[in-house]
């Protein structure tokens, strides 16, 4: 299979294009136009970096925001502790009071048992000694009516 011509002279142009392309005068400004890019990105690293130096140092303030809150929270948590301590004190203050009166009632229940005791000992010997006297002096006027005339 032959080439045309119009072929031949298609390839020739190419050819020159792409070595007119490597050229060292556009291999120049291929390197120049590396060099800024190169630049560019540097200068956008460098930014980057910047942003992200600050970003730290805004976090850096964040955490000792939150290192003071934190104190706080725990001096408030400390005081909390502390007061609700002496109202546990009080409270077993109150308590002991409580257990002290309790142990004034039963006293008094005590003696009041041992009085309904005594009562009922009185009564049971109140109630022996009118059963014998009626005893008695029924058998005497069941006696009398007997043997007198």
């Amino acid at each position: 299979m032959a080439l045309a011509q119009e072929d031949i002279d298609q390839i020739r142009r190419l050819i020159r294009e792409e070595m007119e392309a490597h050229s060292p005068a556009s291999t120049v400004r291929y390197d120049l136009d590396l060099r800024e890019r190169i630049v560019r990105v540097e200068e956008e690293l460098k930014h980057q970096r910047e942003l992200m130096e600050q970003g730290f140092h805004l976090m850096e303030k964040r955490f000792e925001q939150v290192d003071k809150r934190l104190d706080l929270m725990e001096t408030l948590l400390q005081q909390m502790q502390e007061s609700n301590n002496k109202r546990f004190e009080h409270i077993d203050k109150r308590f002991e009071q409580i257990d002290k009166r309790f142990e004034q009632i039963e006293r008094r229940f005590e003696q009041m048992d041992q009085r309904f005791e005594h009562l009922t000992e009185r009564i049971d010997r109140f109630m022996r000694w009118s059963f014998a006297l009626t005893l008695t002096v029924g058998g005497l006027v069941v006696a009398a009516i007997k043997y007198l005339p």
